[in-house]
């Protein structure tokens, strides 16, 4: 995934939602309310990792389930704010208006009402807006419904204007006038096929660093000075994203525990000598641009913190509001629970591929890649669309 992406958010009350989860694989109508509610009812039906290995399989890609104000989340400001940021990411998507995906059809008329419906239901009663929507899950990695959940961030990466022994690497922009295929990673930052074509943006202290801010899409760099920029992405050079993880792997440089963005810059940081191999393994390039804006997804608004995702959009339409069960992790890394939040489409990325891979935004800086670095964990996703325009008749069954 090519990543782009971040509204300042403060932390406070972002998280839509209690930690109870309901189990929405079984009929509650039975149940009352205080049943529903209690965290005695808590059931612990999934791996370490999130996973509910026991799920019955889905035959299509969305199966229609039903959902309860027990699994819903409280219409909180940030979800609020999110939601006002998928009706202007609509307008801009005006070019492709419905789009099939697996069994659906999913209309950008049917998005903004489903948005209207959420935006309406601050003060109101969730019981009639749940009524008003239908829930389709996903059938996820293995058709049993789990989705692996990562995390972004937006870095905020030291730079300086002027190149030096301390900041000898270019951060660049898009080669516009380049002629036929672009460049490799290798070939840019190896052979410096760039070099003197006046596309520095700014210097950085390391080649990683620098991709880092590749792989997030985004970045806010910061000067010498104290003066801060966000850098956004401008293009790519369309070469396969190849994870470095995946071929530090291979080669036997770490085990599957520790790979993350953090420990191959530390290993790069001990292993100068490995950087070359390690990072051109990846042929893939991102270009950037400075914009006087919050970060910005790949849907042209600004992301909201613990609700902006970024999807396949083959599987998961641009503009899609859902329902996620994201996984909660305490100190040992493990699933604990699951706690409901509301989420929005706004983003895509070139390591984000097929129906069981979502990445959350997290937010800027340490404390967004903090969060973004301990999440690699399966939950559910619920695709809401208003309950008066299903595509199907198969999928107006509960």
């Amino acid at each position: 995934m090519n990543k782009i992406i971040l509204s300042l958010l403060s932390l406070a009350g972002v998280i839509a939602s209690s930690c109870y989860q309901p189990p929405m694989d079984k009929d509650l109508s039975s149940q009352s309310e205080m049943d529903k509610v209690s965290p005695f009812h808590i059931e612990h039906d999934f791996a370490s990792n999130g996973k509910k290995q026991t799920a019955p399989l889905q035959s299509e890609l969305y199966t229609p389930q039903a959902i309860s104000a027990a699994h819903f989340p409280e219409i909180t400001d940030p979800v609020l704010t999110a939601l006002e940021q998928q009706k202007k990411l609509l307008k801009y998507k005006k070019r492709k208006t419905s789009q099939k995906v697996g069994n659906v059809v999913v209309t950008n008329e049917q998005l903004q009402k489903t948005a209207d419906i959420l935006l309406n239901a601050k003060d109101g009663d969730l019981a009639e807006v749940i009524h008003q929507l239908d829930a389709h899950k996903i059938h996820g990695e293995d058709q049993r419904g789990n989705v692996h959940f990562t995390g972004y961030y937006t870095p905020v990466l030291p730079v300086s204007s002027m190149q030096s022994k301390e900041f000898p690497y270019p951060i660049y922009t898009f080669p516009q006038d380049w002629q036929g295929d672009l460049p490799t990673r290798k070939e840019i930052d190896g052979d410096l096929v760039l070099k003197g074509r006046n596309l520095e943006l700014a210097y950085a202290k390391s080649l990683i660093d620098i991709y880092i801010m590749q792989v997030q899409g985004s970045g806010i760099v910061e000067y010498e000075n104290g003066q801060q920029k966000l850098f956004a992405f401008t293009g790519s050079n369309r070469k396969s994203y190849a994870s470095i993880g995946k071929y530090m792997l291979k080669k036997g440089l770490t085990t599957p525990q520790h790979v993350s963005l953090q420990f191959i810059k530390k290993y790069l940081r001990e292993n100068p000598e490995k950087a070359h191999e390690i990072l051109f393994s990846n042929p893939s390039y991102v270009f950037f641009k400075p914009v006087d804006s919050n970060p910005k997804g790949a849907g042209l608004v600004p992301l909201t913190k613990l609700h902006s995702i970024a999807v396949d959009t083959r599987y998961i339409p641009m503009g899609s509001i859902l329902l996620a069960s994201i996984p909660i992790i305490n100190d040992k890394n493990r699933v604990i629970s699951h706690e409901y939040r509301l989420v929005v489409a706004q983003d895509i990325g070139g390591a984000i591929k097929g129906p069981g891979h979502v990445d959350l935004y997290t937010g800027i800086g340490y404390e967004g890649r903090r969060q973004a670095g301990r999440l690699h964990h399966y939950g559910n996703l619920w695709l809401l669309l208003p309950s008066q325009e299903t595509t199907s008749p198969a999928l107006a069954l509960k």
